[in-house]
């Protein structure tokens, strides 16, 4: 069965690192410039959406319209905030689990590869200590479709030479999943059975989660 298995692609935000923290208080400071009332609620919306269709939701939230060179510089400036915020991050945020998970993944041999829409995933990598791991990192900066379209997930797969159903995906957010079935990959999600309706499978976290119980996974 381990032969079967050839591929294990990631989600960083909430699946290896809680980065959503730092997404809400940028895209809160903006809002607050802007005078729109922002709330933790309404940022689940922009879980798993680029930047621009996030800086959109909230503009229609606060019911104003921009022009696309002033949305361009909104975003800009969001994304300027959220990386001072990240510049701050190192290994403690590693969620629990992730670091054991990822070297056993690595010791059988199985490849490793990043499927993010975030454009800053090299940087939180290497904040964090553990870019190494990574066969292939397949970001914003490489894709132009945003999940789910499969685009971020069957790019890792190329990128690496490994047929689409030698993957399993791990994601935190529902267009993740369904990216990753479009993608002809086994999906695995990590948070809430009730959300990640269609997946696999369905982890609260890798705590108590390795490869021996991944394998039992029907159809890996």
């Amino acid at each position: 069965m381990e032969k079967q298995l050839q591929l294990a692609i990631f989600d960083l935000d909430g699946v290896i690192v809680d980065t959503a923290k730092y997404h809400f208080l940028a895209w809160k400071r903006l809002a607050d410039e802007l005078g729109i009332h922002f709330t933790e609620r309404d940022n689940e919306r922009l879980k798993g959406v680029s930047r621009m269709r996030s800086l959109e939701i909230i503009l229609e939230i606060g019911g104003k319209q921009k022009t696309a060179a002033e949305k361009q510089e909104l975003a800009n400036r969001k994304n300027t905030w959220y990386v001072e915020y990240i510049m701050q991050m190192d290994a403690s945020e590693i969620l629990p689990g992730v670091l054991p998970f990822l070297q056993e993944l690595k010791d059988n041999n199985i490849k490793i590869a990043l499927g993010s829409a975030s454009k800053n995933a090299p940087t939180i990598l290497n904040r964090l200590g553990i870019a190494a791991f990574f066969d292939a990192i397949v970001d914003g900066n490489l894709v132009t479709k945003a999940k789910p379209d499969p685009e971020v997930f069957t790019l890792g797969a190329e990128l690496l030479g490994i047929a689409p159903e030698a993957a399993v995906v791990f994601e935190d957010a529902q267009a993740g999943i369904e990216a990753a079935l479009r993608a002809g990959m086994k999906a695995i999600g990590v948070g809430s059975p009730g959300i990640l309706q269609n997946a696999h499978h369905v982890i609260p976290g890798f705590e108590s989660f390795d490869l021996a119980q991944m394998l039992k996974v029907p159809g890996l």
